[in-house]
């Protein structure tokens, strides 16, 4: 140890007596290399991936692999005999538009989608009564027998309550085309659908009834003011069911006369403002709220005129356009004579002589309904 250090000063002797520029001379040249380009980090490449295998598939995979559902061929034919409409239940044939707000030529099924023309309101069936009758038999074959009063009671109580998760609201377009499709689909995995009716359609019930179980073959089994269950059959079968071609848009509707006239039938023009003043100065009978339940309103109307000639209805919030809808309702159902429609009010004239007959034989629907 004492020899190290003493070699110590010796060599900072020998350091020292050096040339001052001998150190960076070594160090330029240590750091030349004999190659061209030597850089700090050289690229490794990475060494050649070996080339895949192509393997065979096997046949399994090729029966196992998903068949793209094949599309209907256009224009789509349907064996259903009736007219084809947006909306079932709340057209009137007995009224003729007087105009058109797009040209008839617009189908709302799509250009050249469907076999049959479109006249501005609906699509024609070229039926004749043996297609009628054959779809008849059919609707009747997938019905089976009748529901014994157990099964009725088992789907009411499965299907009846407000958390169902097979229901279809029905609103103020009534049973529309479209409807019908989503029907069947409940169907394809429920005996039975809920449809839940609000707004203008629910002044006419059986109207309503009626249509259901016509367009979508089913049968209703329970009936509960605004609540319907619609039963598909005992011998349904979704892959047979019929084509329902659907409609791409909802059509413009069609213009019609006005409801309310200057002049009342049966009045003179002195008479007619009397009495819509009187009708606007009167207790209203009813306040209507925006798409509530109407089914006690004809009744109620058709019970005020035994007393009163005039009726004023109170629909506040609802709406010019249900309002104008209300009055073509309670005119056929009542019936009765609109006279003046404003500022959400709606005022309903008895009538002459000839409708006060008509009170006491209040109209009979087309099917009566028990349930």
């Amino acid at each position: 140890m004492l020899g190290k250090l003493r070699s110590f000063p010796d060599r900072v002797a020998r350091i020292t007596k050096s040339p001052p520029y001998s150190y960076i001379s070594t160090l330029f040249t240590h750091s030349q290399s004999e190659e061209p380009y030597d850089p700090p980090f050289s690229v490794i490449s990475k060494p050649a991936k070996p080339p895949k295998k192509k393997q065979p598939k096997s046949q399994d995979k090729k029966k196992t692999a998903t068949i793209p559902a094949e599309q209907p061929k256009l224009p789509v034919k349907s064996d259903l005999p009736f007219d084809f409409r947006y909306s079932y239940s709340e057209y009137n044939p007995a009224v003729e538009p007087i105009g058109y707000r797009e040209k008839r030529r617009f189908s709302p099924f799509g250009p050249r989608r469907l076999d049959r023309e479109w006249t501005g309101t609906a699509a024609p069936a070229e039926s004749n009564v043996d297609d009628q009758e054959r779809y008849l038999e059919e609707r009747n074959r997938v019905l089976g027998d009748p529901l014994t009063a157990a099964e009725v009671e088992e789907l009411v109580e499965r299907y009846r309550h407000s958390d169902c998760s097979r229901q279809i609201n029905l609103g103020k377009g009534g049973v529309t085309h479209n409807m019908l499709d989503d029907i069947h689909n409940h169907w394809k995995r429920a005996e039975a659908v809920r449809i839940k009716c609000l707004g203008v359609p629910t002044l006419d019930m059986g109207n309503l009834c009626f249509h259901l179980e016509d367009k979508s073959g089913g049968k209703i089994i329970y009936r509960h003011i605004n609540v319907l269950l619609l039963y598909r059959g005992r011998n349904y079968d979704h892959k047979s069911r019929p084509l329902v071609p659907l409609m791409l848009w909802k059509p413009y509707p069609p213009i019609y006369p006005r409801l309310v006239k200057n002049v009342a039938d049966g009045l003179t023009f002195e008479q007619t403002k009397e009495m819509r003043n009187r009708g606007l100065n009167s207790h209203p009978l009813m306040k209507l709220t925006r798409n509530g339940v109407y089914v006690n309103v004809a009744d109620r109307v058709r019970e005020a005129f035994a007393t009163e000639d005039v009726v004023r209805l109170d629909c506040t919030h609802v709406g010019t356009s249900d309002c104008k809808r209300i009055g073509v309702k309670l005119r056929d159902l009542v019936p009765c004579v609109p006279i003046l429609v404003k500022d959400e009010q709606i005022i309903l004239w008895r009538g002459t002589i000839e409708n006060e007959q008509r009170h006491d034989s209040p109209p009979v629907l087309a099917e009566p309904y028990d349930c």
